[in-house]
């Protein structure tokens, strides 16, 4: 074990209660691709806002079209090494909550109660109507979008149907983001996993965890704004430097 991973390894040792904060970064590794990032997502197509889907059958069509290609991506990813030891500290008492940028489900295949999770952006695996919060199956969807090519309705109230996630315009979850302040207030260290930290306001939350006195470690292949008020960094792969920080394969 090298210097960076012990150095992690006793910080998290040391802490009584540690938070952990995850990005796109730890994802990677299963094959989701980064969104932000040189060559991510939106250095190709640009983002749909929120009011265009509510306003725009084209963009609802073509924000779900994006979707669907999308799935034989997130239907192959299987948690790397990263979700796995991130699981492993759940399921020591280490770590007290998973708060992440996410949206792909990856932190719960990976053995984290749903509970455990506080899921800031959303969730892609699924779909939630805008109106009644009915929820929908990705792949009942696809095939009526297949069939008819409309657009998903509500079929209790014919409302528009969404992917569970938070889009570019969208107010963000006040559930989670209550759940994710409560959790960082609490914490001794915040441990950020692969996150750039620029999307705010969920990129606040492990400058709140330093301030209010918590240590702060960063392990993500870029530097970050808030580099300079961490205990450690380190610019390594993180599956590999999680696995061999926590002990896990």
């Amino acid at each position: 074990m090298d210097h960076e991973v012990a150095a992690l390894r006793r910080l998290i040792e040391d802490a009584r209660r540690v938070v952990a904060f995850t990005g796109a970064g730890i994802s990677t590794g299963s094959g989701i691709p980064d969104f932000r990032s040189p060559g991510g997502v939106w250095t190709r197509q640009a983002p749909i806002y929120f009011d265009a889907f509510l306003t725009s059958e084209d963009a609802r069509r073509e924000t779900w079209r994006r979707r669907f290609e999308m799935d034989p991506v997130l239907r192959a990813a299987r948690p790397n090494r990263g979700h796995v030891a991130v699981a492993a500290l759940v399921a020591a008492g280490k770590v007290s909550s998973v708060i992440t940028q996410n949206i792909d489900g990856l932190h719960q295949a990976a053995g984290v109660p749903v509970g455990r999770v506080i899921e800031l952006h959303g969730n892609t695996t699924y779909a939630t109507c805008l109106d009644c919060a009915a929820r929908y199956e990705i792949d009942h969807l696809h095939a009526r979008f297949v069939a008819t090519g409309a657009t998903p309705r509500c079929d209790a109230c014919d409302g528009l149907v969404k992917t569970a996630t938070v889009s570019f315009g969208q107010a963000m979850p006040p559930a989670a983001m209550v759940r994710a302040e409560e959790a960082v207030l609490e914490a001794d260290l915040c441990l950020v996993i692969g996150s750039s930290l620029v999307v705010y306001p969920a990129a606040g939350f492990p400058r709140l965890a330093k301030e209010n006195g918590a240590r702060l470690a960063i392990v993500n292949r870029d530097e970050t704004d808030l580099d300079p008020l961490a205990d450690l960094v380190l610019h390594r792969d993180i599956g590999e430097t999680l696995g061999a920080a926590v002990g896990v394969q």
